[in-house]
């Protein structure tokens, strides 16, 4: 594992068919999920893709696109939205996953404020995310659901976000799903 990592980042109308084959695999062999081969379909133009190279081999992958966010009743956040965080089994916990995040967080601070949803909490809280405390919710067009049993919503403050309460109400636009 002494190779060194490179990070890489391309829109998505910039990454070929070969790259995002191998974006797929990545997906699908750490999250053990088959669903990762319609990735592309869910992906709007427009997604930053940040990359994690070890030589000439895809290693890591993360996928960042523009959603909305509303915290209480303030102007909503153009939001950088983390998706697909993915690093081949073979190589977590070797710091590539951390390095990956870390050049991301760089790489979006013409953002308001950045949203993930996890299950390792733990993980993105290493790397300066909160996790939210307050009330969660959806807006599909003028209805507001709540979310109450949704877990892991992570934030990060970019050099743009408001001063936020992590235990005041956090609503997201509807693009085909919630969080």
């Amino acid at each position: 594992m002494n190779a060194a990592i490179t990070v890489t980042s391309a829109r998505t109308e910039d990454v070929d068919a070969d790259t995002r084959a191998s974006i797929i695999q990545v997906c699908i062999a750490a999250h053990r999920e088959q669903d990762f081969k319609h990735l592309f379909s869910y992906i709007p133009s427009g997604g930053l893709h940040f990359l994690a190279y070890r030589e000439q081999a895809l290693v890591g992958h993360a996928v960042v696109t523009t959603r909305w966010l509303q915290y209480n009743d303030q102007p909503i956040l153009r939001t950088a939205y983390v998706d697909a965080v993915a690093t081949l089994p073979e190589y977590q916990k070797h710091g590539i996953g951390s390095t990956l995040m870390r050049h991301l967080a760089s790489g979006i601070s013409d953002y308001e404020i950045a949203c993930l949803e996890t299950d390792r909490t733990s993980f993105y809280t290493r790397l300066g995310w909160q996790e939210w405390r307050g009330p969660l919710a959806g807006r599909k067009e003028s209805e507001l659901i709540p979310t109450p049993d949704q877990m892991g919503i992570m934030v990060l403050a970019t050099p743009k976000t408001p001063p936020l309460d992590l235990d005041g109400s956090l609503t997201i636009e509807y693009d085909g799903r919630f969080w």
